[in-house]
C-alpha cells in the first residue's frame, strides 16, 4: 500500500469542521498517511515565556487547528472508517494553561478570577519537564480525530459528536489503537490535530500538554463494525464512548455500547452481558472541558478469561 505525507500549512489546515472544505489529500483504503499537526492554538512558534502571544495559523481563531481533510476513496455514509494509529510523536515543546476561562468548573474551584496559570514543557519523547522542574511521563495521543457533520456549513471543533467524533480527548487512543468512526459524508474527509503529549482522564484544567504532533496512521474502510457508533480497540482494551450535555446520558451511551459489544463477543443476552460488565468494565470521565460531557467505557484485555 502507498504511504502519503500531509504537512500542516496554510493550505492544509482548518479551524472548523465542514463537509465543504476543499480536500487536502486523497488516499485509497489501506494507505498509510503521515500527518503533521500544530498545537491546538495553531502556534507557529513556541512560547518562550508563559502566556506569550505567539503568531498563529489563524487570526482570529475559531477552534482547534486541524490538518486535512483527508478523503478516502469509496467511503460512503453507512461505512466505518478505521483509523489505525501506528505512531504518534510529540514535538519538542508543549504548554498547559488553567483558569483561562470563566465557567462552572473554574468558579467551583475558586480560580475564575484569574490570572491564568501557564506551564511550559520541554518534551524528549518519553518525559515532559516544566519550568518549575516537575516531570511527567508522556503518553501522546490526538485530542481531535474526526469527520465533519453531514449538515452543510461550518461546525465548531470544540464539542465531540456521536456522529463523526472530533474532539474526543480520550487518553486511551495512543499508538497501537484503532478508532472506528461511522462515515458521515462521502469520502469521510478526516481531520486530525490537537496533539496531547500527556493528559489525565477528565482534562481537568481544560488543556492537556498541548503540543505539535506527527501521526502515522493506516486508513481503511469497513462495511460494518462489531458495535454501532464510535468505538476503539487500544493496547489497554476495548473502548466505547458517550457524548452528551447530560452526564447521565453520556454514561448510558458509553455503557450501552459496551454491553452490546459483550453480547457479540460472548454470545450473551443483554441482562447477562450487563451482569458480566459489572466486574469487568471501567467507566471513566473522558473530559469535562468541551461543553459536552465525554464518558468512555473500558473493557481491559485481560478482564475476562
Amino acid at each position: 500500500m502507498t504511504q502519503r505525507r500531509l504537512d500542516a500549512t496554510p493550505d492544509t489546515t482548518v479551524d472548523v469542521f465542514s463537509r465543504d472544505t476543499p480536500v487536502a489529500l486523497t488516499v485509497d483504503p489501506g494507505d498509510t498517511v503521515v500527518v503533521s499537526s500544530l498545537d491546538a492554538h495553531g502556534s507557529l512558534e513556541r512560547q518562550r515565556v508563559p502566556g506569550e502571544d505567539v503568531p498563529k495559523m489563524f487570526e482570529p481563531r475559531r477552534g482547534h487547528c486541524l490538518t486535512g481533510p483527508i478523503e478516502v476513496r469509496g467511503a460512503e455514509p453507512g461505512d466505518v472508517l478505521a483509523v489505525r494509529l501506528r505512531s504518534i510523536r510529540p514535538g519538542e515543546w508543549g504548554w498547559t494553561v488553567a483558569a483561562a476561562k470563566d465557567n462552572w468548573l473554574s468558579r467551583r474551584l475558586g480560580v475564575a478570577d484569574g490570572p491564568p496559570a501557564w506551564l511550559l514543557w520541554e518534551l524528549d519523547g518519553e518525559t515532559g519537564t516544566n519550568q518549575l522542574g516537575h516531570k511527567v511521563s508522556l503518553a501522546p495521543f490526538l485530542g481531535v480525530i474526526g469527520l465533519p457533520p453531514a449538515e452543510p456549513g461550518a461546525h465548531s471543533t470544540i464539542p465531540p459528536r456521536a456522529a463523526g467524533g472530533g474532539n474526543i480527548d480520550c487518553r486511551e487512543l495512543v499508538a497501537g489503537s484503532t478508532l472506528y468512526l461511522p462515515v458521515t459524508v462521502p469520502g469521510a474527509r478526516l481531520l486530525l490535530g490537537d496533539g496531547h503529549a500527556a493528559q489525565g482522564d477528565g482534562e481537568v484544567s481544560g488543556t492537556a500538554i498541548e503540543c505539535p504532533m506527527t501521526t502515522e496512521a493506516v486508513l481503511d474502510v469497513l462495511p460494518s463494525a462489531p458495535v454501532p457508533g464510535i468505538h476503539a480497540e487500544t493496547p489497554r482494551g476495548r473502548v466505547t464512548f458517550g457524548f452528551s450535555a447530560d452526564l447521565n446520558e453520556a454514561t448510558g451511551d458509553a455503557l450501552a455500547a459496551m454491553v452490546s459489544w459483550l453480547q457479540v463477543l460472548h454470545d450473551l443476552d443483554r441482562p447477562t452481558a450487563l451482569a458480566l460488565a459489572s466486574p469487568s468494565v471501567d467507566l471513566r470521565v473522558t473530559q469535562i472541558a468541551n461543553g459536552t460531557w465525554g464518558v468512555h467505557a473500558v473493557l481491559p484485555r485481560d478482564a475476562i478469561r
